[in-house]
């Protein structure tokens, strides 16, 4: 979705950093292979999450949500050296294309791939995180970001898509629409937080980006 005018938002993507090769590669074959692919970031969302990670340097990344791994590949351009980037999806049947991309890549021995339920499999990974992209089933935003919340470095930084929600966060609320009902909350509880520094942009679908004090 987009909130800017359209040959405004045009000239905002021209005027940005142009994706990589691998990345045009990837979106192709996303757009031409797997279902729903307006959930992948896109070149200037995209773009955004790299110059984020740019400039965190993290050493550590969970993401999750992978869908075709375009974000991941973003996210880790701004990986130091011997830093590492865990992923997890759901969707057993996209993780195949996830790995062809992955290892075409130049962070293939960085990112660690996980296929299951994020709720069972974050406690599993030992390590705490400077970076967090949370872009999975909107239904468990706050559940995500509960068991997250303590694994957090200092300075660390939780970045959530999605939070407008194609503009539904502030429309009269459906009784039966767990998502936005959801969002509504987590929303509440970023911005309410005494831990967290929150600012939520207008970048596509919303883009949170809150800072661990």
């Amino acid at each position: 979705m987009h909130f800017l005018p359209e040959k405004l938002d045009n000239y905002v993507v021209s005027h940005s950093q142009s994706e990589p090769k691998i990345l045009q590669e990837l979106s192709k074959e996303t757009w031409q292979k797997v279902l729903n692919p307006r959930m992948l970031s896109g070149a200037f969302q995209g773009r955004v999450l790299s110059i984020i990670s740019k400039l965190i340097q993290p050493k550590s990344i969970l993401e999750i949500g992978t869908y075709t791994g375009y974000s991941a590949l973003c996210l880790a351009e701004g990986l130091t050296k011997n830093g590492r980037l865990y992923t997890i999806d759901k969707n057993e049947e996209l993780e195949e294309l996830q790995c062809k991309y992955f290892q075409k890549s130049e962070y293939k021995n960085q990112i660690i791939q996980y296929t299951g339920d994020a709720l069972d499999i974050i406690p599993t990974i030992g390590t705490t995180f400077d970076l967090v992209f949370i872009d999975a089933d909107k239904s468990n935003y706050v559940n995500y970001f509960h068991l997250i919340i303590e694994k957090m470095n200092k300075g660390g930084v939780i970045l959530s898509d999605n939070v407008l929600w194609s503009g539904k966060v502030i429309e009269e609320l459906n009784s039966k629409d767990i998502d936005t009902k959801t969002l509504l909350e987590y929303n509440r509880l970023l911005n309410e937080d005494s831990r967290l520094e929150t600012v939520l942009l207008p970048i596509r679908d919303g883009l949170t980006i809150s800072r661990v004090k």
